[in-house]
C-alpha cells in the first residue's frame, strides 16, 4: 500500500480575500450596530497567514521532487503529455496517443508559485478523463530540461522537458544580435538545456564573414551551423541533431524558426511571414507553444518569437558561470569576490586584452551582469 501524507501548502496572495456583500455597510447601519463598532486605529481581520494554508495529501515521494503537488488515485487518473496550452485549457496527449482538452484543478492554480502559470507545454502530467474529449488535470510531475524567462516580475516557462535548445539567430532581416545569443546560452545553463546555434537566412550573406562567430562558438563546445530554408543549406545536419530528441526552437519574430521546420519536414505547414519594411522586425505568426512529432524521430516545440529575454531568478555574482571561458583565469584574480567589471588586478580583464577571452563575449558578460544588478 502506497504511503500517503499530509502537508500544509501555501495559496495565492491575491485570492485572500473574499468580496463582502454590496449592502454591508448598509446594513450595518441599519441593525444599530455602530455603537459597537471598533475605534478608528483598530483593525478587523480574518484568520491572518493561516488563511492562505491548505492541508493537502501527497504521494510518499522521495526527496527532490515536488513536494506541494497532490496525491492523486489510482482510480481513473492516467498519465499524459501537455502538447499545448491556450488560455486556460490544455491538449494533453495520454498514453494511448488519444488528444483531450483538459482544465486545470482548481486546488493547483491556486498553489503560491512564482511561476505565470502552474501548466506548460511539455508537463508530465496526471489527468481524469470524462469520456467526451475532455478532462481534469490533478498533477504535474517534477520537470527537467526546461525553458524559461522572466515576464513582468514572475517565471515564464515556455516550454519543459526537452533536451536541447536550438537558438534560432538570423543574419538578415533582423540583424544579427550576438548578445541576445549569449543570453540564450545563459538560460540554456540554467534550464539544463544543450544549446545549438542556428544562423539561419545564410544565403543572403557571404558565409566566410561568419567563420570566427562560428570558431568562437565552436571553442567553447556549442554547434552553430548556418542554415537556409531557401537552399537547405545545413538543414541535413540540423535533422540528424534532432532525431529522437525533444527539441526547442526560440529566438526573434522573424528569424526563421517556422520556416526552417517547414523545410525539415514540409508536412508541419506552420505559418510563416516576411518581416516588416517599416522596422525590419519580425512578425508573430507562432503565437502558442506546441509539441510535435517529427516523422523521422523525435520532438520539436516552435515558442513565439521574443522581442526580449530577461533571465528569471540569478544574481550578479552567478552571472560568470554563464561564461566557461572565464574559469581558467577566475582563480587568478587579485580578489576573491572579483566582479570583473572595475577591479585591479582582475585575471579576467588581463585576458580579454591579451584576446585569451573574446572582447564581444566579455561585453556580453557586462551586459548582463549590470542588467542583472538592476533587476
Amino acid at each position: 500500500m502506497d504511503k500517503k501524507k499530509k502537508t500544509r501548502v501555501e495559496l495565492r496572495k491575491n485570492r485572500s480575500k473574499p468580496p463582502r456583500p454590496n449592502s454591508w455597510t448598509r446594513g450595518f447601519q441599519d441593525h444599530g450596530y455602530v455603537d459597537e463598532a471598533t475605534a478608528n486605529d483598530e483593525r478587523v481581520r480574518a484568520k491572518g497567514d493561516l488563511s492562505r494554508y491548505r492541508t493537502i495529501i501527497q504521494d510518499g515521494a522521495p526527496s527532490g521532487t515536488d513536494q506541494e503537488m497532490p496525491a492523486v488515485g489510482s482510480d481513473g487518473c492516467q498519465l499524459g503529455r501537455v502538447i499545448k496550452v491556450f488560455g486556460l485549457q490544455s491538449v494533453v496527449e495520454g498514453v494511448d496517443g488519444v488528444t483531450y482538452r483538459c482544465a486545470v484543478r482548481g486546488l493547483l492554480k491556486s498553489l503560491m508559485t512564482d511561476e505565470r502559470s502552474i501548466v506548460t507545454t511539455g508537463d508530465r502530467v496526471w489527468f481524469k478523463a470524462d469520456g467526451n474529449g475532455e478532462g481534469m488535470i490533478e498533477r504535474v510531475e517534477p520537470r527537467h530540461g526546461v525553458l524559461t524567462r522572466e515576464s513582468r516580475g514572475r517565471e515564464h516557462v515556455l516550454v519543459s522537458n526537452v533536451d536541447q535548445l536550438v537558438i534560432v539567430v538570423s543574419l538578415v532581416e533582423p540583424d544579427l544580435k550576438p548578445h541576445l545569443i549569449d543570453r540564450y546560452l545563459a538560460t540554456a545553463t540554467m534550464g539544463q538545456l544543450a544549446p545549438i546555434i542556428c544562423l539561419n537566412k545564410a544565403d543572403r550573406v557571404e558565409s566566410w564573414r561568419m567563420q570566427s562567430l562560428i570558431g568562437a562558438y565552436s571553442q567553447l563546445g556549442i554547434p552553430a551551423l548556418l542554415t537556409s530554408a531557401v537552399t537547405g543549406q545545413g538543414l541535413e545536419r540540423l535533422r540528424a541533431m534532432l532525431s529522437d530528441r525533444a527539441t526547442v526552437f526560440s529566438g526573434q519574430s522573424g528569424v526563421g524558426k517556422s520556416s526552417v521546420l517547414n523545410a525539415i519536414q514540409p508536412e508541419l505547414s506552420l505559418r510563416v511571414r516576411t518581416v516588416s519594411d517599416v522596422n525590419q522586425k519580425g512578425r508573430h505568426t507562432t503565437t502558442t507553444a506546441e509539441l510535435i512529432k517529427l516523422t523521422f524521430g523525435g520532438w520539436v516545440v516552435d515558442t513565439p518569437g521574443v522581442r526580449q529575454l530577461g533571465l528569471w531568478d540569478i544574481i550578479p555574482e552567478e552571472v560568470e558561470g554563464f561564461f566557461p571561458e572565464f574559469r581558467p583565469y577566475v582563480a587568478l584574480c587579485g580578489f576573491p569576490d572579483c566582479t570583473h567589471t572595475h577591479e585591479d588586478r582582475c585575471a579576467v580583464k588581463v585576458a580579454v586584452d591579451r584576446r585569451q577571452i573574446g572582447v564581444r563575449r566579455y561585453h556580453s558578460y557586462i551586459g548582463l551582469f549590470n542588467g542583472t544588478r538592476d533587476e
